[in-house]
């Protein structure tokens, strides 16, 4: 077998697939070698001042700070999928309010283009707690231009702030095809 060492691979127009391997064989990178695309676009934002969540009204969360934002995809609020990136993509979100009362639920749904894709739940069990969290993890397949929102509904019975910092964030990134 040969050595090939070069600088740069391009297809011969400049433009479209190159394709390394034919169908079942695997590609393998050398011992220390990084491959620099992976989990790409990623972002992660957070809630660095307080929102008030009405009592039973979905609220659209508004996520104010970036904590990283590789394509700069993540504006207004929302993240949307970059030209050229489509593919399954992983989500997470958590949210945290103070105080949820016994038999009480804090619930989140993430939007795709406007549309709810799905829903989680808290409720507690016992006497109310300092603070109550919820996490969401959700996969899905994303073309070019879709984009994600988070929003957050509690039936508490009265106005409920969301806890800040890395209490109440947003994040995700690429997976694959």
């Amino acid at each position: 077998m040969g050595t090939i060492k070069t600088t740069n691979i391009e297809t011969i127009s400049g433009s479209g697939t190159l394709t390394i391997g034919t169908s079942g064989e695997t590609i393998a990178l050398g011992t220390g070698v990084v491959q620099s695309n992976m989990l790409y676009p990623a972002f992660m934002v957070k809630l660095s001042g307080t929102q008030n969540i009405t009592t039973a009204t979905w609220t659209k969360v508004t996520f104010d700070s970036e904590v990283f934002d590789t394509d700069s995809a993540f504006a207004s609020n929302k993240f949307t999928v970059p030209s050229g990136e489509d593919g399954k993509y992983f989500f997470s979100v958590t949210l945290t309010i103070d105080d949820l009362e016994d038999g009480k639920g804090i619930f989140t749904k993430i939007y795709k283009n406007g549309a709810a894709e799905g829903t989680s739940l808290t409720t507690t069990g016992a006497a109310a707690t300092l603070k109550t969290s919820i996490w969401s993890n959700w996969i899905d397949d994303a073309a070019a231009d879709d984009y994600y929102e988070v929003y957050v509904y509690h039936d508490i019975g009265s106005t409920e702030e969301l806890r800040i910092d890395y209490q109440t964030t947003f994040m995700g990134y690429r997976i694959g095809t």
